[in-house]
């Protein structure tokens, strides 16, 4: 990268954040499109230090972030302009500093159904309820995308119940938690893992479902995927979810779209210790 001027500062902020594999994405982005631009990983220790980043920010110190969990809600929170998908959300995964100003938008859901119309093309997310396992921060957003794109209910379940009716009495009544009935989730046509770690599903539990997605992308085949397959579901792994959502991700930091170099060529490379 040939640098001949104002060097443009972007990123990703959580915590944990080394393991992200935004960088590679973006960095690649920002070679193959010859920008004076650097994407760099910032980890908080806290939200006092997370509101450092967003006053240099408006400093215009930073150009933009993406945002990942804890931050999420407090990204939104500080934002002087939120697109109706963010707000839907509840959260938002990119910030875009101009003028002074932060403003905000959600690209996780965009994300999730990209995964879905790429991996399962054939997949009708009209056709039946989808099941989402987890209710943490990754769950607010995929659920409205899943009502927005389609999905006639979606059911969530989740080891604290409580946490689960709290996230589906944001939305109106297509969204409920499933209940101790264990026919009940028979008739889902998606099973979506959001939990963090290993997750270990009974597929035989879900008899009609057709497809599953995990949003763990390390390791890119997953035992829930594994288990998903064997009862001959189609898998959509977690990585198809990372590059969806970084292609607005990058349009929305740079205000360009990104250049064509395929993301996900660019990730398996550089988890095989390889180039692209």
């Amino acid at each position: 990268m040939t640098i001949t001027g104002a060097v443009l500062l972007a990123g990703i902020v959580g915590r944990p954040v080394a393991h992200s594999l935004s960088p590679v994405i973006h960095n690649a982005w920002i070679e193959s499109a010859g920008m004076d631009a650097v994407y760099a990983a910032f980890a908080p220790p806290d939200e006092a230090a997370f509101e450092l980043l967003i006053e240099a920010g408006r400093a215009g110190m930073i150009h933009g972030l993406n945002v990942t969990a804890p931050f999420k809600g407090q990204a939104l929170a500080c934002a002087d302009e939120a697109s109706d998908t963010a707000r839907a959300c509840g959260s938002a995964n990119v910030l875009a500093f101009r003028d002074g100003r932060v403003r905000a938008h959600s690209t996780d859901g965009e994300g999730l159904l990209k995964a879905l119309a790429d991996q399962a093309p054939d997949f009708d997310l009209t056709a039946g309820p989808v099941l989402f396992l987890g209710a943490g921060g990754a769950a607010r957003a995929s659920v409205a995308a899943l009502l927005a794109g389609g999905a006639p209910e979606v059911m969530i379940l989740n080891r604290t119940r409580e946490r689960a009716q709290a996230l589906a009495e944001t939305f109106d009544g297509r969204v409920r938690v499933a209940g101790d009935d264990p026919g009940e989730i028979a008739g889902v046509r998606l099973v979506i893992n959001a939990v963090a770690g290993p997750m270990e599903f009974d597929f035989g539990r879900t008899a009609d479902a057709v497809a599953a997605l995990d949003m763990t992308y390390k390791p890119l085949e997953t035992p829930f995927l594994m288990a998903a397959r064997a009862r001959g579901l189609t898998g959509v792994d977690g990585l198809g979810m990372l590059t969806g959502q970084a292609g607005p991700s990058f349009a929305f930091l740079f205000d360009r779209p990104p250049p064509t170099l395929d993301p996900r060529a660019v990730v398996l490379a550089h988890l095989q210790g390889l180039e692209p």
